[in-house]
């Protein structure tokens, strides 16, 4: 893809995030057979130790709980209820991309179903590489189920293989990852797409 063009991270509603995910909202976002694709995906990649779960919810959808698990989200309450989560931090990465983290924290970090979200995603992807071992992996999973009003018009317009070359570029402009790697993984029901890079090691 060339330069993103104009309007591509407007949304239909503008306003503060923190008003839209002020109330709780303890459902799934995507089917059954999309959950049990993402956790087979996590398994497949490595999900075991150190553990950032971005843009997270009531439910992290690893195969199992982690060495560590530090959730981030909008909402307290939801982050709350993550029966997996050793810590919850509650952050908008569309007010400020800067993850609160030291460098080098996390020996992983999944991002699932809600990369549509980001208006700034280069910086956002450029800080999960800094939080990352080098090595680390960082994994997105995303399916055709949003909030249309809080996703970004560009990913609004998209289909899904647009929007898996849209993630892949997201991770190549970061600067901060090897060749990024993509997957149809092939749930029955919802659709659910990997993209997925690590850090570089030397």
């Amino acid at each position: 893809m060339n330069d993103f063009p104009d309007g591509f991270f407007d949304r239909a509603d503008p306003a503060d995030d923190r008003e839209f995910y002020l109330p709780p909202r303890f459902v799934q976002h995507i089917d059954e057979g999309a959950i049990a694709a993402a956790s087979a995906f996590y398994d497949e990649i490595g999900t075991t130790g150190r553990v950032l779960d971005l843009m997270s919810s009531w439910v992290s959808h690893l195969p199992r709980r982690p060495e560590h698990l530090t959730v981030l989200g909008m909402n307290r309450a939801e982050l709350a209820a993550n029966e997996m989560a050793h810590e919850a931090v509650r952050h908008d990465l569309n007010a400020d991309p800067v993850l609160p983290f030291a460098d080098a924290t996390f020996d992983a970090c999944v991002c699932t179903v809600s990369v549509d979200y980001l208006t700034d995603p280069v910086a956002v992807f450029a800080e999960v590489g800094r939080v990352l071992v080098p090595g680390g992996v960082f994994a997105t999973t995303f399916s055709n189920r949003c909030f249309p009003t809080k996703a970004v018009r560009g990913w609004l317009a998209s289909d899904d293989r647009t929007r898996v070359a849209i993630v892949g570029e997201y991770f190549r402009r970061s600067g901060a990852f090897d060749t990024p790697v993509a997957r149809d993984c092939g749930a029955p029901g919802d659709p659910l797409y990997a993209v997925w890079a690590r850090t570089p090691t030397g």
